[in-house]
């Protein structure tokens, strides 16, 4: 199945929080909780470094058997960021098969109260 297109703002200096929910082709939802996840962020797909990771191991992923995906950045990461990019995001079962399940923008909509 093709990862699904959505575009993602995150407003600098604030908590972002944000749950999207994996389905099969059916609209069913897919039990996630064998799986890891994993998203990087970078200016463009061609861009060597990430300026920022999302992953169950650091703690910004968690997936649960109601096929979501919660994505957390704190508001002192969050302040750091200065200008978007591009993302995916995907999923890793227990044999490491990987499924990129989502893609887009990674807006950064700039703080004025600093």
């Amino acid at each position: 199945m093709s990862a699904g297109a959505y575009d993602i703002t995150c407003e600098q200096g604030a908590t972002f929080n944000r749950t999207l929910t994996v389905k099969d082709s059916n609209g069913v939802v897919r039990d996630l909780s064998t799986y890891t996840a994993r998203m990087h962020v970078r200016r463009t797909t061609s861009s060597a470094s990430t300026f920022l990771e999302l992953t169950t191991e650091n703690g910004r992923l968690s997936v649960n058997s109601s096929g979501e995906i919660a994505l957390s950045i704190s508001a002192t990461d969050t302040a750091l960021l200065t200008d978007g990019g591009v993302y995916d995001l995907e999923i890793i079962d227990t044999s490491s098969n990987v499924e990129r399940v989502v893609e887009g923008f990674f807006i950064v909509d700039l703080e004025v109260t600093r």
